[in-house]
């Protein structure tokens, strides 16, 4: 596929595309994912919606109390826009690092690194330095937009990984803070007239061996999935006020609190972190009609009985991990709400897979959206049949581009986006999930590398070797399981298992921790000294299978 001339002067992100032959099959099978060769996704986020909606629409909303405006909204990006082009010298192209939980200027930093040309990369708040460097090293931002509780971090990765970044905390009190910056600009911006195929995102993936890929999604891409999951299966309209739970790092977080209600008119109600019960709370205080999260807050919010809260809800979208049936159908007999399920990757930016209102079938995830084409494969990518299970294969107008990275081809097998889950499809179409192909650990809707653990907890002074692998939870979906074989004469007892979790806090995003600590004398290895995790899932599974079933 041939792009189209692009308006980068910084011409990092077309060297670092992968090669043409790699890349899955892109289509573009509805009128409405045909876009005009020049776009800027900013001026459809939130240029036109103020036009549309008006200056003095609310746009975002916290707990606290604030609200913004979608003027002050679109003044605010502006005026990051201002600062990255006039203060920082930025030029179209150049990488900005945003790392801040989910607030009111997280999204005007966004928007504004659009509007300038430049290209967003995402970071979670959560990540520790060492977590962070590696995503440093392979963006090369010119700048970090960091929220000031989470600068130091930032600042050792500069020192430590690229001394050239320039770090701006927003948040503080300080005349060289971004506000105050900010604050000096008039507000009015021409935004950069990109191509439709200029990369505006780089988004990391969890990083399943401690070296996250690199997604590359292009200004068009962050439409697309509007036109795909945002307004033919949300349907959001300017009376609705939409909740998530996840990140704006992530790319589900992204969508659902800033690509599809601003395009829509509604409000977003922006939570820094909210447990389940806190989260149903917030749904009914602050009249929210759509909240998507993790299986794993509704069957927390169930299991306190605390599902009246959710009832004013239109719409509640579940993704992150397989929706089970019975949580599904406790919510759809106590409540009327039918969870709207769907499986996304951040490679293919959002849901991609899903059902709503009386297309749903309870236990299944769901058929192709519009604009998308979905299978099962084999290993050597031929297409199964009904009821045989397989490698999910997708095709649409998102596909996988990694940044310069040979874990590419892994991805892509005769053109088809292999998604790392095995499904299988019934006789109607709809796809049906039975597990992860790779042993991701899915928990609470996150996904755990579990290599990574294993190297965070090696680096305990008392381990000699750990392996981890996943556990399967009634609440969470599945927790980190870690076997860990310490030095002779430390001994193993709960204390020192606290004492390793606490450890592994310190080293990953706290997510990551190992839940279950087990001490064992040795791990199982083959013959080439290889780790054999199958047979620690195996004594999980048989433990699993000792003990009441579980939920299904």
């Amino acid at each position: 596929m041939s792009l189209s001339p692009s308006a980068h002067q910084d011409t990092f992100a077309r060297d670092h595309l992968p090669p043409a032959h790699l890349w899955p099959v892109i289509e573009f099978t509805t009128p409405e994912l045909r876009y005009p060769d020049r776009l800027n996704a900013a001026t459809e986020l939130i240029d036109i919606p103020v036009q549309t909606y008006g200056t003095d629409r609310p746009a975002l909303l916290t707990p606290g109390g604030q609200t913004w405006t979608y003027g002050e909204l679109q003044t605010r990006a502006n005026q990051v826009a201002q600062v990255l082009t006039e203060d920082l010298g930025l030029v179209p192209g150049q990488r900005v690092l945003l790392r801040s939980p989910n607030n009111p200027w997280t999204v005007a930093c966004w928007l504004g690194v659009l509007k300038a040309g430049c290209i967003a990369v995402t970071t979670v708040a959560a990540l520790r330095a060492g977590e962070l460097a590696p995503i440093v090293d392979r963006t090369r931002p010119a700048v970090a937009l960091v929220d000031r509780r989470f600068a130091e971090d930032a600042q050792l990765v500069k020192d430590t990984t690229l001394p050239s970044m320039a770090v701006v905390a927003c948040g503080g009190t300080g005349s060289q803070d971004l506000t105050a910056r900010a604050a000096a600009k008039s507000g009015r911006f021409t935004n950069v007239p990109t191509a439709a195929d200029d990369v505006a995102l780089l988004g990391p993936t969890s990083g399943s061996t401690g070296v996250p890929k690199i997604t590359m999604h292009f200004h068009r891409d962050l439409l697309s999935i509007d036109h795909t999951f945002g307004r033919p299966v949300l349907g959001l309209t300017v009376g609705d006020t939409v909740a998530c739970s996840a990140p704006l790092a992530f790319t589900f977080g992204l969508g659902m609190l800033v690509v599809f209600p601003l395009r829509a008119g509604a409000d977003v109600l922006l939570t820094e972190s909210a447990s389940p019960l806190q989260l149903a709370e917030l749904v009914e205080q602050k009249h929210v009609t759509v909240l998507a999260t993790a299986p794993t807050a509704y069957k927390a919010i169930l299991r306190e009985g605390q599902e009246q809260r959710l009832a004013g809800l239109r719409a509640g979208v579940s993704a992150g991990e397989h929706l089970p049936r019975s949580t599904w159908e406790q919510l759809s007999e106590r409540l009327g709400l039918r969870i709207i399920d769907g499986i996304g990757t951040t490679e293919l930016l959002h849901i991609f897979i899903s059902a709503a209102g009386e297309d749903i079938r309870p236990g299944a995830t769901g058929r192709p959206l519009p604009g998308y084409r979905a299978t099962v494969l084999d290993p050597d990518g031929n297409e199964l049949g009904p009821g045989e299970p397989g490698w999910l294969g997708v095709i649409g107008p998102v596909g996988c581009r990694y940044l310069d990275d040979p874990r590419q081809q892994d991805y892509v097998l005769n053109g088809w986006n292999v998604t790392g889950d095995v499904f299988h499809r019934d006789q109607d179409g709809y796809f049906h999930y039975q597990a992860r192909i790779d042993g991701m650990i899915v928990s609470s809707g996150y996904n755990i590398g579990g290599p990574e653990v294993e190297a965070a907890i090696d680096t305990h002074p008392d381990v000699l070797e750990s392996g981890v692998v996943g556990k399967p939870d009634a609440e969470r979906g599945s927790v980190v399981c870690a076997f860990v074989v310490l030095r002779d004469g430390v001994l193993g007892d709960a204390a020192k298992a606290k004492e390793i979790q606490n450890h592994v806090k310190q080293v990953l995003a706290p997510y990551k921790y190992p839940r279950d600590v087990r001490f064992c004398t040795a791990l199982p290895r083959n013959v080439n000294g290889k780790l054999q995790r199958f047979a620690l899932r195996r004594i999980v599974d048989d433990e699993q299978a000792a003990a009441p079933a579980a939920e299904q």
